[in-house]
């Protein structure tokens, strides 16, 4: 067992669950989206973009690729939300919150691709 591919496969799979369990909920209601757990999705996915950095395959390019993605996503999703609770202070309305999560939302198809990629990678390795 590769203990470097556990932990990516790790990473990218909590990066995809953690990013699913913000989403999960009416789009615009705030009391359904945990903003530490949006938090949370937004430092794990910079942990799998760093863990994808030096494989120079194909396929680590598009692993890099759907992680670069997905952080910037959550990126913007947690700077909306600082925006309307910090800086311009104002009720997180439902439409400001649909904002965030369908920043969230673009995200966790880029982390589904990821995971896609994957199980692609690892179904290739068993069968040379």
């Amino acid at each position: 067992m590769n203990l470097e591919k556990v932990v990516f496969g790790f990473f990218v799979l909590l990066a995809a669950t953690l990013n699913f369990g913000y989403v999960t909920g009416d789009i615009g209601n705030p009391d359904l989206h945990n903003v530490a757990e949006l938090y949370a999705a937004v430092v794990v996915n910079i942990v799998a973009t760093i863990l994808k950095f030096g494989d120079r395959t194909q396929m680590g390019a598009m692993h890099l690729a759907t992680s670069l993605v997905a952080t910037i996503q959550l990126i913007g999703a947690a700077v909306v939300w600082i925006w309307i609770t910090q800086i311009a202070p104002q009720p997180l309305t439902a439409g400001a919150m649909s904002s965030v999560v369908s920043l969230a939302l673009g995200a966790l198809l880029a982390n589904i691709v990821s995971v896609v990629l994957m199980v692609i990678e690892t179904a290739n390795f068993r069968h040379h």
